[in-house]
């Protein structure tokens, strides 16, 4: 059975320019002022051909503070190498702010993936449109929409290691 919304093409990979300007964040992190952005995370993980330690910052979908345990999304989809290199190998560190925890990748089911975008895109509303007009997705801004365009984005969730959080 096919969807009745087959997911869109997905935007193409940052290269040259592009790619420099979407790697920055990754730099201030390096330079100590990863503070700056907040509740996004840097995710440092493992390259699954390579072995070689890769670092990727991520906006943070939700997190749940006295458990220890982020959700993160993928907007380039399934291709996106940090996500790849996750499912591969699902150990990996992040840095919260100055913070650093050992975590577990674990992927999150398509319903989850709904609610997931269901409960961002109010307390987003801006973020959550442009996003889904940059992942190639047309929503009316209804929860229901919303509902359906998380449906079909891989979600990860990065739990911390039992007493480290």
């Amino acid at each position: 059975m096919t969807s009745p919304h087959p997911a869109p093409q997905r935007p193409p990979l940052p290269v040259g320019a592009e790619r420099f300007v979407a790697r920055l964040p990754v730099h201030l992190y390096r330079i100590g002022l990863g503070p700056l952005f907040g509740q996004r995370l840097l995710l440092i993980h493992t390259g699954r051909t390579s072995g070689l330690t890769r670092k990727t910052v991520i906006e943070v979908v939700e997190s749940d503070r006295t458990g220890g345990s982020w959700t993160v999304a993928s907007g380039f989809g399934p291709r996106a190498q940090w996500y790849r290199n996750l499912l591969h190998t699902p150990q990996a560190t992040i840095q919260v702010g100055r913070r650093y925890y050992p975590v577990t990748a674990q992927p999150v089911t398509p319903e989850e993936g709904g609610r997931l975008m269901a409960r961002y895109a109010p307390r987003h509303p801006l973020a959550a449109r442009w996003l889904c007009r940059f992942m190639g997705y047309e929503v009316d801004g209804s929860e229901a929409d919303y509902r359906r365009v998380g449906e079909s984005i891989p979600f990860l969730r990065l739990e911390a290691a039992p007493g480290s959080y």
